[in-house]
């Protein structure tokens, strides 16, 4: 279910200052969108920005190499020799991106991560490893655990990286002390997947001045050129239905546009990264985060190929019998001829390379009955029969009616 951060909503529509998610919760559900859950963060600091001072490789017997470190983490954070200075904390990582020179996250003892994982002063490796140069995975940030978080690659502006300083509130600067609203909609509200749509909804609730995103969008863009046939394109496409369902099209429109002079290993600038976890997204590279920004922010899906490796036209068609789609988890799936395909034209052959799946729309009502068990289950589990329960049941049996309807009458016809 959606994940909203004010930070975000706030974008869109005013909010009080100091709103709290508690009184957002109870704002939504005056307009039907009820709470599920405030999610609050599953990790506790102190965890502050720390600076590499130097990273000492260590080989060990078993092959692994640890880097001994010394991390500036601010006065209040440092360690105290035994003259009283402060110094750097003494830190063992294993990362093979650690190096002297880097901002890092670094967790200090007494710190809690996801897991009920407590960091605490430890001898390992012939050394008292005070505190923990975090991963993202660590932080319950992403799924990355190649290295740890590097500050410099994590989409700061050259300012903002320089402005970070040791034993600055890492905690604050990642939102890592931020909670969540997770909000409960119901099928027929699908636009209410998206910011824009939530904010509207606040607005309907609260009176609050709203701005719908799209009309700003649509405002700034330029106005496109008269079109005129034979005008070049950025890139051909094809809307090819033979197999239209009920006589109803799958896709009556498909916009490409080519996005060209930007450098696709930059990397995606924080505030879109952190949104985009909040989000309960992964940041995978610019261009895929941008797209998935886009479809959170107003709801429309979207999705980047490379264009070096399109070969034009690009054609939206039904899959023909027997045809087969590998994802990109490597499993190969038949396909049925309801299925919608994006596909491109390798070797001059149209339509003939499957780029992805545009909709599935074949079996759904058939097999939407089965699933008020589940949904019952999970009311009981639960503990609360809420109205959105009664939806729950609701939408899947009316469909599962005229599923049953709409087999009986082409039975009839057949």
């Amino acid at each position: 279910m959606p994940m909203i951060d004010i930070d975000w909503l706030k974008d869109h529509v005013e909010v009080p200052e100091g709103l709290t998610y508690e009184q957002l919760a109870k704002d939504l559900v005056k307009v039907g969108l009820e709470e599920e859950e405030i999610h609050s963060s599953q990790v506790t600091g102190p965890i502050v920005v720390g600076y590499v001072v130097d990273a000492t490789p260590e080989p060990q017997k078993n092959g692994k190499t640890i880097n001994w470190c010394h991390v500036d983490c601010g006065d209040e954070w440092n360690e105290t020799d035994e003259d009283g200075n402060k110094v750097p904390r003494g830190i063992i990582c294993g990362a093979p991106n650690m190096k002297a020179g880097e901002k890092v996250v670094v967790t200090l003892p007494g710190a809690v991560l996801p897991g009920d994982f407590k960091i605490e002063p430890r001898k390992t490796y012939g050394h008292i490893s005070n505190g923990m140069c975090a991963s993202e995975r660590e932080l319950g940030l992403g799924d990355n655990h190649n290295g740890i978080i590097l500050l410099r690659q994590y989409g700061f502006s050259e300012a903002e990286y320089e402005a970070l300083k040791p034993g600055q509130d890492a905690m604050h600067l990642l939102h890592l002390d931020q909670p969540l609203l997770e909000i409960n909609i119901t099928p027929d509200r699908g636009y209410t997947l998206s910011y824009r749509g939530v904010a509207r909804e606040y607005h309907h609730s609260t009176g609050a001045a709203y701005t719908d995103p799209a009309v700003a969008l649509n405002e700034k863009a330029p106005e496109p050129a008269d079109y005129q046939p034979g005008t070049p394109v950025d890139i051909d496409v094809e809307i090819d239905d033979n197999n239209p369902i009920h006589g109803v099209p799958g896709c009556d429109r498909y916009y490409a546009r080519i996005v060209k002079d930007f450098n696709p290993n930059a990397h995606t600038p924080n505030w879109m990264r952190r949104r985009l976890i909040r989000a309960g997204m992964r940041s995978i590279s610019l261009a895929v985060d941008v797209t998935n920004y886009v479809m959170l922010d107003l709801g429309q899906p979207m999705h980047a190929y490379d264009l070096d490796k399109l070969e034009g036209p690009i054609v939206v068609r039904r899959a023909n019998e027997g045809e087969k789609l590998t994802t990109l988890d490597g499993k190969e799936h038949d396909l049925s001829v309801e299925d919608l395909l994006i596909t491109d034209s390798p070797n001059g052959e149209r339509g003939s390379r499957i780029l992805g799946l545009a909709g599935v729309m074949g079996g759904v009502q058939r097999f939407c009955v089965l699933a008020i068990f589940p949904i019952l289950l999970l009311g009981n589990e639960r503990g609360k029969w809420k109205m959105k329960h009664f939806f729950y049941i609701y939408y899947p049996a009316h469909l599962a009616v005229i599923g049953a309807m709409r087999m009986a009458l082409e039975a009839v016809a057949g």
